[in-house]
């Protein structure tokens, strides 16, 4: 049986669009498939640092040495979290845009689970391997300042591309998008909002 893994990256709750969004993909995603759902709230406080103990252990990984002292508690660590995302193969993102990028737990838990051996294998001549196959996801993207056609001064889109490069950098190409991106400007944001959720409805039920 498939099982989903809805990463969330939003610290806003019941005011959050990209949750509100998610939700919808998840409640028909469950009328197809069951309850096979688990979330991950990137705010929950497990995600572990990943600092000098654990860029420490990275380097001597890639030397072909084995992480000791802190460097081994830091891999540790950081192999907790991968395990728990990689038991699953399907995953859904819900992603506000933070300073026309994402914010900086998911940047995190994407460092932290982003190593030799595990997500990727290197190569010195042919570069990268992305090793996580058979899988896809589903990725919500919100913002309420930067939209397709607005002028520069609005921000630029940081967000989907960085998203979208490191799924494919692990081997994930099986990808679907769902975008909210209100106008401040306008007054009634509420036909975007019913569309992006109907456009959630849809690929939840087909997910």
């Amino acid at each position: 049986m498939s099982r989903l893994l809805h990463i969330s990256a939003s610290p806003r709750g019941a005011a959050s669009e990209s949750l509100a969004i998610a939700g919808t993909f998840l409640d028909a995603y469950r009328d197809v498939h069951g309850d096979v759902v688990d979330h991950f709230d990137l705010w929950d406080g497990t995600l572990p640092a990943f600092g000098p103990a654990g860029a420490g252990a990275k380097m001597a990984v890639f030397a072909g040495e084995d992480p000791s002292g802190e460097q081994a508690a830091a891999w540790r660590a950081a192999r907790a979290v991968f395990d728990r995302f990689a038991s699953y193969d399907r995953y859904l993102f819900s992603v506000p845009m933070w300073n026309s990028g994402i914010p900086y737990v998911l940047k995190q838990f994407i460092d932290v689970i982003s190593q030799p051996g595990w997500v990727f294998r290197f190569d010195p001549e042919k570069g990268y391997t992305g090793l996580l196959h058979g899988k896809k996801a589903a990725v919500v993207c919100t913002s309420a300042v930067y939209g397709d056609g607005r002028p520069p001064a609005f921000g630029r889109d940081h967000q989907v591309p960085f998203l979208d490069g490191w799924l494919r950098w692990t081997g994930i190409t099986d990808i679907a998008g769902i975008e909210f991106r209100p106008n401040l400007a306008v007054a009634d944001a509420g036909a975007g909002r019913r569309a992006a959720h109907a456009e959630a409805r849809e690929l939840g039920k087909r997910f």
